[in-house]
């Protein structure tokens, strides 16, 4: 499988954020982190379960009244899974705060799947949208990139067991920030930041290799709407392209790089008015190219297949025609081989989708309360059994894990 070049978070999404492959790793290693004109048009609705081979009747997420981050009812907009204390099992970072500002926090894993301790993440408490992990001053642990919205971001640096310092302030007070998207955009072996911004320019901020973080160009128009971007070699060349989840029914595009950090070679994809609120990277159908997931608002949600240079022809459309998505993230639910999509709903049950290893997502397993709004999602095994598990993140309800279990014969 395809995987995404560079690329230490995601999504996030929410920031979105996709993981590929999820599980533990080595202590104190810096892949801690789980932290993408004909056209073909093959709506997949759901109703419950579909389809009649592995998959959703394989496996389903169940959750318990333990299985929560926590039992306050906050503004959350994403989470972020990483094994922050070296202990050999995940742990999540929920970014809060969508519009009025609210307290990061740090929720450890017990070992078992289950978060029994918190921790603040900074002093202050802000209008967070997105707290990708990564390793942003090379010293082997992940550390913690907040993005703030009208607010300057915070950069938390880890001691090594989990433990942040009160941060470091970079980019701006006035800008509409949604996402922040980590990658090694100069190819000099640290992590830059990619900023994405609702009626501002996006930005992307270069590090000096000891976590500090200057602005060096933008990416997209001046008038973009963009709630997302996706970075992976999308074109073959070894260069981190980017994929743009834009709303406001903007067109969406991708942006592919020169070689030399300039993306000023703009492809549309989708309808060109569509309202896109998450984007992700994987190799859907084993064609050895990045394929395009997106989560949208008041319409299907797609993929998006990849013809091996960088152009999208064949949409997919998957989910419900009145489809309120707002966050994914994708990982091989069921080990079979291929890449699954799990997409976060408002007011809407959230639905986890198999591939069939063509590219389709024909198979649905609906999980979560259908009154929750869900902004953010994020996988990874918590509990140490080789399946990734689902964690959300909800405005206004307690945020939870859904274990991946095999189904009952």
């Amino acid at each position: 499988m395809t995987s995404v070049a560079g690329v230490l978070s995601m999504s996030a999404t929410s920031a979105t954020s996709v993981c590929l492959s999820c599980g533990m790793r080595p202590r104190r290693a810096a892949t801690r982190v789980v932290s993408w004109l004909a056209v073909l048009v093959v709506g997949l609705s759901y109703g419950g379960r579909s389809g009649t081979a592995s998959g959703a009747d394989d496996r389903r997420f169940e959750t318990s009244d333990r299985h929560v981050l926590g039992t306050e009812s906050g503004r959350s907009a994403s989470v972020s899974l990483g094994d922050v204390d070296g202990d050999g099992d995940l742990d999540a970072v929920v970014a809060n705060g969508r519009h009025w500002p609210e307290q990061n926090t740090l929720f450890l894993n017990n070992g078992d799947g289950l978060f029994l301790q918190s921790r603040d993440v900074g002093v202050d408490r802000a209008t967070s949208y997105a707290v990708p992990l990564a390793d942003l001053d090379g010293d082997g642990d992940l550390d913690i990139a907040v993005g703030n919205d009208r607010v300057p971001h915070m950069v938390h640096r880890n001691d090594g067991l989990g433990v942040f310092d009160p941060g470091r302030a970079f980019g701006s007070s006035r800008i509409r920030t949604r996402s922040l998207t980590l990658g090694d955009l100069d190819r000099d072996g640290d992590v830059d930041i990619f900023e994405t911004n609702r009626g501002d320019p996006n930005r992307i901020f270069l590090n000096d290799g000891h976590g500090g973080f200057t602005a060096a160009a933008t990416f997209g128009v001046a008038t973009d709407a963009t709630i997302a971007v996706a970075l992976g070699d999308l074109d073959g060349d070894g260069a981190v392209d980017l994929a743009l989840a834009n709303r406001d029914g903007q067109q969406n595009y991708v942006y592919l790089n020169d070689g030399r950090g300039h993306f000023d070679d703009p492809r549309p994809y989708g309808t060109g008015r569509d309202e896109t609120r998450a984007v992700g990277l994987a190799d859907l159908d084993h064609d050895g190219a990045l394929d395009i997931v997106v989560a949208n608002i008041g319409e299907p949600n797609a993929v998006y297949l990849n013809d091996g240079h960088a152009r999208f022809p064949v949409r997919i459309a998957f989910g419900r025609p009145d489809g309120a998505s707002y966050a994914l993230a994708i990982a091989d639910l069921d080990r079979d081989g291929d890449s699954d999509v799990v997409v976060g709903n408002v007011e809407q049950e959230n639905v986890a989708y198999f591939n069939d290893g063509g590219g389709r997502l024909g198979q649905a397993e609906p999980f979560g309360d259908p009154t929750h709004f869900t902004y953010g999602v994020a996988l990874g095994d918590l509990d140490g059994d080789g399946y990734p598990d689902i964690v959300v993140a909800n405005s206004d309800a307690p945020n939870v894990v859904y274990v991946n279990r095999p189904r009952a014969r």
